[in-house]
């Protein structure tokens, strides 16, 4: 299957993506993994992102455009895809119409994750990350620490990150709100979008997603 993933932040497209990927035997293509391995590997492009993140300013879409075509073509995905943070917005949603067509191949579904805004917020304003430790990450609602502003595993302080703060979390949204959303109604007049509820257990979306994209096939 070749599939687009799309939600606001906090859904857990990133968990989802990993074990949708996983379960479907199909590469997971996000965004970040895209420029960090082109970077690291200094490609081209990953020089060329480099240098517009370097300055401040946001990779341009046909940077990020030429980095996904370059992965969908490699042997692993031949069977299908599964693409995590692209398309962000209507003009690459269109490029990659373009390229898939000329590819000769067609998207199957695109899999809208949706959450209440409130529930976003809570989500993510409620982590702590552990400062000795990055990948030790707790919440204060779902999994919190048994002392509190404590690392269970290391002992380390926890902290809030910034970019988690109610604030930064709003603006991500409204982000969102108007460049990423839009995709879905372009997508919708093609009849490629199947909406779950992104809420429950980690588990129970996954069967919920996996039984939506059975129907979509």
């Amino acid at each position: 299957m070749r599939i687009v993933l799309v939600g606001p932040p906090g859904a857990g497209k990133g968990t989802q993506a990993t074990r949708l990927a996983e379960k479907l035997r199909i590469p997971h293509i996000s965004t970040g993994d895209l420029f960090r391995a082109n970077i690291s590997r200094q490609t081209e492009l990953g020089k060329l992102a480099k240098s517009y993140m370097d300055a401040g300013n946001l990779v341009p879409d046909e940077v990020t455009i030429a980095m996904a075509k370059d992965r969908m073509e490699q042997p692993d995905a031949e069977g299908g895809f599964l693409l995590d943070g692209f398309p962000r917005n209507v003009s690459q949603a269109e490029a990659l119409d373009e390229l898939l067509q000329t590819e000769g191949i067609k998207l199957d579904a695109v899999l809208d994750l949706e959450a209440p805004e409130d529930e976003v917020v809570k989500r993510i304003a409620g982590r702590r990350v552990c400062r000795k430790d990055s990948a030790h990450v707790f919440h204060v609602t779902y999994s919190p620490p048994k002392q509190e502003g404590v690392c269970d595993t290391c002992g380390g302080e926890l902290y809030q990150r910034d970019d988690d703060s109610e604030s930064t979390v709003r603006t991500r949204l409204e982000v969102y709100h108007t460049q990423t959303e839009p995709i879905i109604d372009y997508y919708r007049a093609q009849g490629l979008v199947v909406t779950i509820s992104a809420m429950g257990p980690v588990d129970e979306v996954t069967g919920r997603a996996l039984e939506a994209l059975k129907s979509a096939e």
